[in-house]
């Protein structure tokens, strides 16, 4: 009994359940004359809005009735000659159609994953089994100052001990660039993470801020650009997000993996269905068993 009350409540099956009755229903309300009559072409009223909204789309308009007689007109003439190249066969051994028919289907299935919003009991529990897909990279608070080995040459890293040592003694506010020399970005930035801070330093900058103090300036600390003398203001250690700081990411990987879910499930019940053989170079045919991943 519990094993049957856990498989009701597992969401794969309620998807699995809506896509067959969507079959089901399809079959149910296609029209049977058109089915019967293949020489019937019927022009829904549905097919109809659709040609109106995607002129509406393009040329921001509805159409006039002389455009929308030519728009009806295209619809028949597309219909009759896919029903001719069918009745050819043109569908046949066509690599392309059968990839795209395929993709279809699956895709057909695949939404299926976005019909049943994901609560937020199946979204924390995504993120607790994939904590570390989701971990918060440390952040760092900190000022700089720079100084320009192409201005300065050799000295630019005695000039920024200099500026150390005054540093060290000096109280009040600090001028980064009456100090230092002009730079391409900001003096002071706000919670950047080791990536960040190495898009802009390069990564030996980034890899020496870990090992630097708060509230003391240190450096020289060599750059892409030169050297700088830093102080670190705030240090946010690495950890665990709440499910609200990744709500919208954890949303699309439980999505995405639901279709991965279904997909699989999906291709499993239809390779049930069909005998598959592999014609060997004696000219036997061995059976093809579908693997238990598949």
């Amino acid at each position: 009994m519990a094993s049957l009350l856990r498989l009701i409540r597992e969401p794969l099956l309620h998807f699995l359940l809506l896509g067959a009755g969507f079959f089901v229903l399809f079959y149910q309300v296609a029209d049977p004359p058109e089915r019967e009559s293949p020489d019937r072409i019927v022009v829904t009223r549905a097919d109809t809005d659709r040609l109106v909204a995607q002129w509406q789309r393009q040329w921001q308009r509805p159409p006039t009735a002389q455009e929308l007689d030519g728009l009806i007109e295209s619809f028949i003439r597309e219909e009759i000659l896919y029903r001719e190249a069918l009745a050819l066969g043109l569908d046949k051994d066509d690599v392309i159609i059968r990839r795209r028919l395929g993709q279809k289907l699956e895709f057909l299935f695949k939404d299926l994953a976005e019909q049943v919003e994901p609560k937020d009991e199946e979204l924390e529990r995504y993120l607790q089994q994939n904590a570390e897909r989701y971990a918060v990279a440390g952040r760092f608070s900190f000022d700089h100052i720079y100084f320009n080995r192409d201005k300065r040459g050799a000295a630019a890293e005695r000039d920024a001990r200099e500026t150390l040592a005054l540093l060290n003694v000096q109280t009040g506010s600090i001028d980064s660039l009456n100090l230092g020399d002009s730079f391409l970005y900001q003096y002071h930035f706000e919670k950047q993470s080791p990536a960040q801070i190495s898009r802009i330093f390069g990564q030996k900058f980034a890899d020496q801020l870990p090992g630097l103090e708060n509230g003391e300036w240190r450096g020289p600390i060599e750059s892409g650009y030169g050297v700088h003398l830093v102080y670190v203001r705030e240090r946010i250690q690495p950890g665990k997000p709440s499910l609200d700081d990744v709500r919208d990411k954890v949303r699309w990987d439980v999505i995405a993996e639901r279709r991965r879910e279904i997909d699989t499930a999906f291709y499993r019940e239809l390779r049930q269905r069909y005998d598959v053989r592999l014609e060997q170079e004696d000219g036997q045919l061995q059976k093809v068993i579908v693997a238990a991943d598949q």
